[in-house]
């Protein structure tokens, strides 16, 4: 009788914990689908063609497109041919953002891509493999009558790929290429009001520079930005989820700690991810309004690397700890072939990612995909953590099968056993199935709203009503793997509910026997349990 009780408590309260828990996901999802803006915006920039004919012009003048002090200016090429200005020193001038606007720190980061306007002529046709070499320089300024302040300068090289639709004939000279976009440059700030790109094509015959790549007419930028609304209600989430992490976080250690036993190795991990939750949840982004931190995009990266190779790491755990009559457990030691790969690809990827964002925090204009040794580094990098991803997996998918296979056996033999012991594994059954089910169906809302996000047109209108998908994808699987932690640490608590002696060793008919299998599974007798 007290056992039928304390199951239906238990799956009465497991019930009104998971109704809260989904209440919570929608309103994550509705925050971000009709509160938030779009999470990006992408303004596409003309450059304008100045001229500049002083010796070493490059490292004397910025050069505006447009206002008070804006430069000399060429409508085409056509035009510098007849005044006789050579390319070296033709200057294209980008200045962001667009006239009459300003950049803000809410912006958080800026990404630009470059595309390339090229014509096709005869006597300058665009050569196969062509390399364009780019100097660019950037420079800011917080005011329009102060002088600007350069940010970096380079000389990158960028790979040309183009394909001409028509044939190569007199009749076809002025068509465009059709050219791939280019990566151009990525900061991870907006400290500033007002940007100003200047890129110079130089011409050097005798060593081959920026020889065969065709008649380039135009460069073309798109910058793409964070909205400052959706920065807001970013930083909103975090700063309320943050807290409630650490709340339950120190709910469950507590709990843990006032136990008589030594803290078990699922505890231990759990407690981890949700550290790893709340390394995510901190919003130290608050303070890249005031400060100009270039490096958050790398911090940020490192954070989310941090957190999934932890939830990978305790899914793997969480497995190997239910195989109920396994000799091995409770030792980190006995998953290193598991655990191997993920570490393994998550140093891959940290690799990969100090090669890219960690160089750009001294050149933003610098990326690992422009040449053919870091094309097949980061190839390299990305192969291993893939295949590192593909072997978890495959241990993942056994130890399940194995651990359902185990529930089978253990199933059948649950009304031969007595009452405590029959409960304990009913338990250990129930809270297995019920977390997987969690699991699967928050791995496949992030796939689903993932995929969603990328075939729709980033917004739904309905009536009067319009639905932003892209931030309903961001602030809802956010949100969702926030719950998912607290579930976690709220389900795993060791509870410390008595009921009584006599029900403990008396009518629940524990033998001595049975006291020391129920020691030695999971988390011992006293946890988990009720909460």
């Amino acid at each position: 009788m007290a056992g039928a009780i304390i199951e239906n408590m238990s799956t009465r309260k497991l019930c009104i914990v998971g109704g809260i828990l989904l209440v919570f996901q929608v309103i994550a999802f509705l925050v971000g689908g009709l509160i938030a803006p779009s999470p990006t915006t992408a303004v596409p920039y003309m450059s304008v063609k100045c001229i500049d004919v002083r010796k070493n012009h490059h490292k004397t003048k910025w050069l505006m497109p447009w206002g008070p002090n804006h430069c000399e200016k060429l409508k085409d090429f056509d035009e510098a041919v007849s005044r006789q200005i050579e390319a070296n020193d033709i200057v294209f001038a980008v200045h962001i953002p667009l006239p009459s606007k300003e950049m803000s720190p809410w912006f958080q980061f800026m990404l630009f891509i470059m595309q390339l306007d090229i014509a096709f002529k005869m006597d300058n046709d665009l050569k196969e493999n062509a390399e364009i070499t780019l100097d660019v320089s950037l420079a800011y300024r917080d005011d329009m009558f102060n002088d600007w302040e350069e940010i970096a300068h380079a000389i990158e090289i960028r790979k040309l790929k183009c394909t001409f639709g028509s044939p190569k004939t007199l009749e076809s000279e002025g068509r465009h290429y059709d050219c791939d976009f280019l990566p151009f440059m990525e900061i991870g700030s907006v400290a500033h009001k007002y940007y100003l790109i200047n890129i110079r094509l130089p011409v050097n015959e005798r060593k081959g520079i920026n020889v065969g790549i065709g008649e380039i007419k135009d460069i073309r930028l798109v910058g793409i930005h964070q909205n400052g609304g959706f920065t807001k209600v970013w930083f909103a989430m975090k700063t309320f989820l943050t807290p409630s992490i650490l709340i339950i976080m120190v709910w469950y250690w507590r709990r843990i700690t006032l136990m008589t036993r030594a803290p078990v190795l699922l505890e231990k991990v759990i407690f981890a991810l949700g550290i790893s939750m709340t390394f995510i949840n901190i919003p130290v982004e608050w303070f890249s309004i005031g400060f100009d931190w270039t490096w958050m995009l790398l911090f940020g990266d490192i954070r989310q690397g941090i957190f999934y190779a932890m939830l990978l790491s305790f899914w793997i755990i969480f497995c190997g700890e239910h195989m109920m009559d396994q000799n091995e457990r409770n030792r980190l030691s006995g998953y290193w072939k598991q655990v191997g790969p993920i570490a393994v690809g998550s140093f891959c990827l940290f690799i990969f990612d100090m090669c890219e964002r960690g160089v750009q925090l001294k050149n933003p204009f610098y990326s690992i995909w422009t040449t053919e040794v870091g094309t097949e580094l980061a190839m390299a990098f990305i192969i291993v953590a893939g295949i590192c991803l593909c072997l978890y997996f495959l241990f993942l998918c056994f130890m399940v099968f194995q651990v359902f296979r185990n529930i089978s056996g253990k199933q059948s033999s649950l009304p031969a056993m007595s009452k405590a012991r029959r409960l304990h594994y009913e338990g250990l059954i129930f809270r297995f199935k019920f977390l997987m089910l969690i699991t699967l169906a928050c791995a496949a809302m992030t796939v689903i709203f993932f995929i969603v996000s990328q075939v729709t047109e980033g917004h739904w209108k309905w009536g009067d009503i319009t639905i932003q998908v892209n931030s309903a994808f961001f602030t809802g699987i956010y949100g969702m793997w926030n719950l998912y932690v607290f579930a976690l640490m709220f389900l795993y608590a060791p509870s410390h509910k008595n009921y009584g002696e006599d029900q403990s060793n008396g009518d629940l008919g524990v033998s001595s026997g049975e006291e020391l299998q129920l020691t030695t599974t999971i988390t011992h007798v006293d946890g988990p349990t009720e909460q």
